[in-house]
């Protein structure tokens, strides 16, 4: 069987509970569990000390931003495949992890695997906002600011070995520029799966409000021309308005 290592990163957010034990409920034996905290100064790290008897790496110290953190779980993940639960976020269930293990383990020559994420309400996290679907994804979407919902991107470790670790240059955007330069550049070979793996409370970085939406599309420009693939600001914008979005982030 896989092993999978999990990394939650996570700076002052008393809401990682809510993370860290949709993991640790996971029916999956083989879980490396990594927790990389950025130094908070708020009670998170009491937090993380109340469940540190199950969790298989704890590391808490001053970071150059949230890629520099995964980078820093990546780095010590000693898995097969690796995946990231963000501290807002939680796993959909109780079987996610031995349902993405099958996926490798049944699918000869997949080296990553993505599939759909839910947003709830902050307050309310049985509540439905939005439904995030990437089964229309292509790679040459990347052209126009689309990725797969990067919160259910797995991949085999050996891919950051091959092709890099995240880009700390972005903000916002390390994540698409992961995404495009490991499936439309390096052409991984990677599987979308019609499931849900990962629910999102809403207003985390990358959904709260104009002024981050303006950031990100920004360095999704940027993330493009520096990768060598065409793209403009018009280009990016133009998903908002395309029957495309409708299918990649709608309501249910």
């Amino acid at each position: 069987m896989i092993k999978i290592s999990i990394i939650t990163v996570v700076y002052n957010n008393e809401c990682i509970a809510t993370a860290m034990e949709s993991v640790l409920r996971q029916d999956y034996p083989f879980i490396e569990y990594i927790v990389v905290d950025g130094g908070s100064t708020d009670h998170t790290l009491e937090i993380i000390a109340a469940y540190r008897n199950r969790i298989q790496r704890v590391v808490s110290e001053p970071d150059l931003g949230i890629y520099d953190a995964i980078n820093k779980g990546i780095r010590m993940a000693t898995g097969d495949v690796v995946g990231l639960l963000h501290s807002d976020d939680f796993l959909a269930d109780d079987q996610v992890i031995s349902r993405i293990a099958a996926v490798f383990e049944e699918q000869p020559g997949i080296n990553a695997a993505y599939a759909d994420v839910i947003f709830t309400k902050r307050e309310d996290l049985t509540k439905v906002a939005r439904y995030y679907s990437s089964k229309h994804f292509k790679p040459w979407m990347f052209k126009f600011g689309f990725q797969p919902a990067h919160p259910t991107f797995y991949a085999e470790r050996s891919l950051f070995e091959q092709f890099g670790l995240y880009s700390t240059t972005y903000k916002i955007a390390g994540d698409f520029e992961l995404l495009m330069r490991f499936l439309y550049i390096h052409k991984v070979k990677a599987l979308y799966v019609r499931d849900v793996w990962v629910k999102m409370r809403m207003g985390g970085v990358s959904t709260s409000g104009l002024k981050s939406l303006m950031k990100l599309n920004g360095e999704i420009v940027r993330a493009c021309k520096t990768n060598e693939v065409y793209t403009n600001t018009l280009m990016v914008y133009s998903k908002y308005m395309v029957k495309w979005w409708g299918f990649c982030f709608r309501k249910t």
